[in-house]
């Protein structure tokens, strides 16, 4: 499963770079565009329709499968120093997060108050950090892999959880595109481990959706926050009451 992602992976990003949308592989293929992305979304791609797909891009499948191993070179994780950097320059942790995200040189200069020569200088410590390679005319190249991750609580997150306490819940949610859910109740282990994998799904089609609306100009994508949690949990009120707390999961 874990080839198929990577493959499916390398596919997404090839049509990307070709300037291809899923309208282009509906009518290559000659089926709707819902059934595409239903396929993409599967991973469930025969031989002949990822020929089919290759040879749209006039590529063969052999092309495909070399960028998907060069694509395996690309870093997955910062090393501690790396992270405690980028966390220690907030222009180089925003920038990153930017280009992350398919952000080019100017959408960065129109959104925020960097001079071109401060953004070129960041541009040129990503390109030290090998998360980027700066290429001409400011060009971005990204080195981070589709699995990129940061430091399970390392520098990255713990400056994110912060963030996340102290200015992400500073809301009603009762804005566009925004809401907050909040249910209790009495749950086994088995249907807690049920939803704990609903919950990993759900991230997994967040993940995919990003992924999916990075071919989008940044006109029609905005800045998104998900935040999903589960855990054994009562009142502190309700806690000084329990004669043992070691029961309750």
């Amino acid at each position: 499963m874990a080839e198929t992602t990577s493959i499916v992976s390398t596919l997404k990003r090839e049509l990307k770079s070709h300037g291809l949308t899923y309208k282009h592989v509906s009518r290559a293929l000659n089926i709707a565009e819902s059934s595409v992305k239903r396929l993409f979304a599967e991973k469930d791609f025969s031989l002949k329709r990822l020929d089919q797909i290759c040879q749209l891009m006039d590529m063969e499948i052999s092309e495909l499968l070399q960028r998907m191993e060069q694509d395996k070179r690309l870093i997955s994780q910062l090393t501690l120093e790396q992270e405690s950097l980028l966390v220690s320059d907030h222009k180089l942790l925003l920038v990153a997060v930017c280009v992350s995200n398919r952000w080019s040189f100017n959408d960065i200069l129109d959104a925020y108050t960097l001079t071109e020569h401060e953004l070129i200088q960041v541009l040129a410590s990503l390109d030290k950090l090998k998360l980027i390679e700066l290429l001409p005319n400011n060009r971005v190249k990204l080195l981070m892999s589709p699995d990129f991750s940061w430091i399970p609580n390392g520098p990255i997150n713990r400056f994110f959880d912060a963030q996340v306490q102290s200015e992400f819940f500073k809301s009603r949610f009762n804005g566009a595109g925004e809401s907050r859910l909040f249910v209790s109740g009495m749950l086994s282990r088995a249907s807690n481990e049920i939803m704990l994998r609903k919950m990993e799904r759900l991230v997994q089609e967040f993940r995919q959706f990003n992924d999916d609306d990075q071919e989008l100009p940044l006109s029609e994508r905005f800045g998104s926050s998900m935040m999903v949690a589960i855990r054994p949990w009562e009142l502190a009120v309700f806690e000084t009451y329990r004669k043992d707390n070691s029961k309750r999961f």
